[in-house]
């Protein structure tokens, strides 16, 4: 007898740990689904950062700025300005930046990083005083329009653009790369794939199911023939070097690589040699015919 009765209550003792264990199971169960639909949700704002307009912009000396102004066809504008040198030499460069960027800051810097050629500075939408949200394909797809108005400028020579992007800013200039034919491609720390950097920062949840923007930069890379310029900072955790190397691998036209040790994601441009790297690259490419 008391030992039938030892053996049911072992077996009630089972039941109800089994009982708890199955409901701790279905709570983890049910956290993780729910963090998972709110990354599904709220992705847009962990990709992008829109910043606000700058209310001034700062040019090199003797630097003009002409305001943009470019309706897209669903109806939004996009705002930035086309920054012109003193004395150009018809060569243009188009600047894709970060992801938390307002690329009309950039203007101060012209002269140094890209020398006497016009640069065109226009935010994604949402961005400064750019209507609309971004995403993806918006972006692109807005790129793409921006350059052919700027290789349709009087005094700007079609076949001497080049492209900058900078990290989530690479991810557009690949893609616009691929869709018009530009004269070569500077690409500050850039990504093979959205999917891949987000997976290495999230290895614990089905980034490739969930992402809606994955950037896939090296589908695109495979049938680009310009050059490229690929500037990486060996500290960058954000994206890290390996990411700009599986990219490199895929370029089908040559490859020019700077690795700047001690330099992460948001300071690279700051390591000795980058602005003089820049310039020297679209020296020899954007040269007069």
């Amino acid at each position: 007898m008391r030992s039938s009765w030892a053996l049911r209550t072992f077996r009630a003792d089972i039941i109800r740990i089994r009982s708890r264990v199955n409901a701790l199971v279905a709570a983890a169960a049910g956290v993780y689904l729910l963090f998972v639909l709110a990354m599904w949700v709220l992705q847009e704002r962990l990709i992008f950062y829109p910043q606000p307009a700058v209310h001034e912009t700062r040019l090199p000396a003797g630097w003009h700025a002409e305001p943009v102004r470019f309706p897209t066809p669903d109806g939004f504008e996009l705002v930035g300005i086309l920054a012109s040198p003193p004395h150009g030499d018809g060569s243009a460069v188009m600047y894709l930046g970060g992801n938390a960027e307002e690329v009309t800051s950039a203007a101060r810097e012209a002269d140094r990083l890209y020398g006497s050629r016009a640069v065109l500075l226009v935010n994604y939408r949402g961005y400064g005083a750019s209507g609309g949200r971004p995403s993806e394909t918006a972006l692109v797809q807005d790129a793409v329009a921006l350059l052919d108005w700027l290789a349709a400028r009087p005094g700007i020579d079609p076949r001497r653009i080049a492209v900058h992007g900078r990290s989530m800013g690479s991810g557009v200039a690949v893609q616009l790369a691929a869709a018009r034919p530009v004269r070569c491609v500077v690409l500050t720390s850039p990504f093979d794939s959205m999917v891949r950097v987000a997976s290495e920062a999230y290895p614990w949840l089905p980034v490739a199911w969930l992402m809606r923007h994955p950037f896939d930069s090296a589908a695109r890379a495979e049938r680009i023939e310009a050059p490229v310029l690929i500037l990486v900072g060996a500290g960058d955790t954000l994206v890290r070097p390996a990411r700009s190397e599986a990219l490199a691998s895929r370029w089908r036209g040559p490859v020019e690589r700077h690795t700047y040790a001690g330099y992460g994601h948001g300071d690279v441009d700051q390591a000795p040699g980058y602005d003089a790297s820049v310039r020297a690259f679209l020296d020899g490419h954007l040269r007069p015919p």
